[in-house]
């Protein structure tokens, strides 16, 4: 199921400075659970965190954490109030970087002087404030937390409508076994008739000139063959598991927690039931109903896939 949620925090950086950090949440269709995360490096410790939160959560879905921050638009001001807000230069670096300079340039003397920007970027020149690790874990974590509420939210949305969609599916097969069992039997017995008649005739041509007591053996032998081929061509149990399942289905839909993958075994069943239903037709009637079942079971279980 996909759905997505975001939450924000704010970190204190020190020195008056405060960062707003963005925690989202996305999750797209799967069959199973794959978890990812994109944090940056201030919030890799919340990561065993976060995944404990979506696996008690979540059983399906490829699900991803994406983390950023920056420094918040208010640490202007507190830059003009304390000139360490937004960072100290480190003096030693800074003139080990400015004797490096004065032997680049006496073995390169074409070469240009280090720019303001180009000092600032320079590793270990600029000592911003970071914050302590526990205070990024702890947004972190909470900012993730109230993301996944959210996303659990709009898949709950979501599958609400799966449901609806799924509900309509398993009456349209009901409708179709309603109209197509009572049938069956009428079916059956002309298909019977027509059998015995075929018989009859062949074993007939096979009985002449023989005794006049072979009649009786005719149609004995007649009567266990049709009786042998109604056996193996009555689907009474395929329509009673095919409606049984049905029933289930509905009872899962209506109920609370995960279902998906219970639904995923119970698509198999009735794919099961429709298949024996098709190989076992003597109408034509019968094969496009059954054809019919296998169509919308097909529809389920794609949507099925989409289910917690």
């Amino acid at each position: 199921m996909t759905g997505y949620g975001s939450a924000s925090r704010q970190v204190s950086l020190g020195a008056g400075v405060v960062a707003d950090l963005q925690v989202e949440c996305r999750a797209v269709n799967s069959r199973f659970l794959d978890l990812g995360f994109r944090l940056p490096d201030e919030c890799r410790g919340a990561e065993p965190a976060l995944r404990e939160m979506a696996t008690q959560s979540l059983s399906r879905g490829k699900v991803e954490f994406r983390a950023a921050w920056r420094v918040n638009s208010g640490a202007a001001g507190a830059a003009k109030a304390n000139p360490h807000a937004l960072g100290a230069l480190n003096k030693d670096r800074l003139d080990a970087l400015y004797t490096l300079q004065e032997h680049a340039q006496v073995a390169f003397p074409n070469a240009e002087a280090l720019r303001i920007a180009d000092i600032l970027r320079w590793p270990g020149i600029v000592s911003e404030p970071r914050g302590e690790e526990e205070g990024w874990i702890a947004a972190t974590v909470e900012a993730g937390r109230a993301a996944l509420a959210a996303l659990m939210d709009s898949r709950h949305t979501e599958g609400k409508a799966l449901v609806t969609v799924l509900t309509n599916i398993t009456s349209k097969m009901r409708e179709i076994v309603k109209v197509i069992e009572p049938k069956v039997p009428v079916y059956v017995a002309q298909y019977q008739e027509k059998l015995t008649e075929r018989l009859a005739e062949a074993l007939a041509a096979q009985e002449q000139g023989k005794s006049s007591g072979s009649g009786t053996e005719l149609m004995e032998r007649i009567r266990q063959e049709v009786v042998l081929y109604a056996v193996r061509i009555d689907v009474a149990e395929e329509f009673a598991r095919l409606k049984t399942h049905l029933q289930v289905v509905d009872t899962a839909l209506a109920g609370k927690g995960p279902v998906g993958k219970r639904l995923d075994f119970l698509m198999q069943e009735l794919n099961r039931e429709a298949n024996t239903l098709s190989s076992k037709s003597v109408s034509e009637e019968c094969t496009q109903a059954a054809l019919e079942l296998k169509l919308l079971i097909e529809q389920m279980r794609e949507q099925v896939q989409n289910l917690e």
